[in-house]
């Protein structure tokens, strides 16, 4: 499939949801990670923060907002074809112990 010229059409409200959403993900865990790395983070931080703040349900919100435009605006090979590239991806405690991604 030829995925780089193609365009998806997206909802603004529902942009600006995902947007917002992965903003605050990637402002927090960046100032998480600069609290670990100057040794003032506590342990729990990272696990505290996607409880406190809803993580997962927001994320999965936002891969919804994406297939739900894709399963509208592809084919349902398309489709098939994106789930199965979606299905190569690393999923944490799958494989024994969890990897890092220099681990690759």
């Amino acid at each position: 499939m030829n995925v780089s010229s193609r365009e998806i059409r997206l909802q603004l409200d529902e942009v600006l949801t995902v947007l917002r959403d992965l903003n605050e993900f990637v402002v927090s865990l960046d100032r998480i990670g600069s609290r670990q790395a100057s040794g003032t983070a506590v342990d729990s931080a990272v696990g505290a923060f996607v409880a406190d703040w809803d993580v997962a349900r927001r994320l999965a919100n936002a891969r919804r907002v994406i297939s739900v435009a894709l399963d509208t605006q592809l084919s349902e090979e398309e489709n098939a074809e994106i789930d199965a590239l979606c299905e190569q991806g690393r999923f944490y405690g799958t494989d024994g112990p969890a990897s890092s991604p220099t681990d690759t």
